[in-house]
């Protein structure tokens, strides 16, 4: 028996002041490293190098989902009573509003640099973080919130949610016309939309929101990864049939399988079912295979960490290892932690932090490395620098709130008390 598994039976640590003490140290350290550093003053947010300088301050290119979370994740600030988050949601949210919104067609454009778009489509993963970026917004009383929750809202009903399957839509172009015949489906703009309706039905108490979550859960979690095991499926066509074939960009859509989203779901889905009164059943059940099943085929026992992708005979694919699985596995230890407690669960949210802590960390620039090789060592085969404190971030405070809901939900509830 492992030391690890020995002393699980003396408590979680989710509930050790030294280990809570600690997370919010790292969530404080990832606030000091993106506020201070990330504002571009031409609007949005600059990537940053290693050292935290930007990678391009002449005309840098800003993707809407960075500057969406960078609002969600200083609106979690401004609750936690982080001075001057409140000028980071303010600035990024008349970014959205003012440039990434796109005033003749509606939606809002994939990306912008100084002269305007770079890439005009309008994707559902974008307009997804810009749902979220307004209900986040919408908890601190932001201005913007309001109309902007309402526009998004409409345009992702109107625009991408298909009622026959119950799910959105992937893409368009900026005139809504279908990108190479519209015949793509995807699971992550789905999934991230998940988190976008619970945040928007806790912030309105709208139940349509809610509905769409479990609608899509359904498709995506019972029906599809249920059929195979608990894997989570990535790509599908027009009729939401498994393709397995499918070669894509392998930073937002790679091939085969990525154990990171089944950790994802595993928490999103437990989230879903407390939020909607435990009323569906199967959901612990599949929080806790789909958690399993990437334990067991997508973490590396040797070296630690999860492999990006396997293929379908569960091997390792893309045996690089990025922060953002291992952030979604220990967000994820810690719901069924709270929910099914058991060894299993936080004997693996121990060795999820203990390779994060020795690897992922930068404690010498500040910040998390991106992306490592196998062995983990820091690389940049996929992300520049770092671009981003969502995940991290989320990783570093869901533990210390109950896990009943969004982070802004949770951390209203506690009036910020920790």
């Amino acid at each position: 028996m492992s030391i690890q598994r020995e002393t699980a039976a003396l408590g979680n640590w989710s509930t050790r002041a030294y280990h809570r003490r600690w997370l919010l140290d790292q969530a404080s350290g990832l606030f000091d490293f993106f506020q201070y550093r990330g504002v571009d003053p031409k609007g949005g947010f600059y990537d940053m190098d290693d050292a935290g300088r930007p990678l391009d301050v002449v005309n840098p290119v800003r993707g809407i989902h960075s500057t969406a979370r960078m609002v969600h994740c200083f609106s979690i600030g401004s609750l936690l009573g982080r001075p001057g988050s409140e000028d980071i949601v303010d600035h990024g949210m008349n970014y959205l509003w003012k440039q990434h919104r796109d005033a003749t067609h509606g939606g809002y454009v994939w990306s912008l640099n100084n002269d305007g778009p770079v890439d005009a489509s309008k994707q559902g993963y974008g307009h997804a973080f810009v749902l979220l970026a307004a209900s986040s917004a919408k908890t601190i009383g932001h201005p913007l919130a309001d109309g902007m929750l309402a526009d998004v809202t409409e345009i992702l009903n109107t625009k991408f949610w298909e009622e026959k399957h119950g799910a959105i839509a992937e893409e368009f172009n900026q005139d809504w016309s279908p990108i190479d015949g519209g015949s793509y489906r995807g699971q992550n703009s789905n999934m991230h939309l998940t988190e976008a309706l619970m945040a928007a039905f806790e912030a309105t108490g709208d139940r349509t929101y809610l509905d769409k979550a479990e609608s899509i859960a359904d498709l995506i979690i019972r029906c599809s990864a249920g059929s195979v095991g608990w894997r989570v499926a990535e790509h599908f066509n027009a009729d939401w049939e498994l393709d397995k074939d499918y070669r894509g960009n392998e930073m937002f859509r790679p091939s085969g399988t990525t154990p990171g989203h089944w950790l994802e779901w595993a928490r999103l889905v437990l989230q879903l079912w407390f939020l909607g009164d435990k009323r569906h059943d199967w959901m612990p059940d599949a929080a806790k295979g789909l958690f399993s099943q990437s334990m067991s085929l997508g973490w590396d026992n040797d070296k630690g960490g999860f492999f990006y992708t396997l293929d379908w005979a569960d091997a390792p694919a893309k045996r690089n290892k990025l922060w953002w699985p291992a952030c979604e596995g220990a967000g994820a230890a810690h719901y069924l932690n709270e929910h099914m407690p058991s060894d299993f669960h936080e004997v693996s949210y121990r060795k999820i932090w203990g390779a994060i802590g020795r690897a992922f960390i930068d404690h010498k620039n500040g910040g998390w490395h991106e992306e490592l090789t196998e062995d983990l060592v820091p690389a940049h085969t996929l992300f520049p620098g770092k671009g981003d404190i969502y995940h991290a971030l989320q990783a570093c405070l869901i533990p210390l709130f109950p896990a009943t809901g969004s982070l802004t939900k949770v951390i209203a509830e506690a009036g910020g008390k920790i």
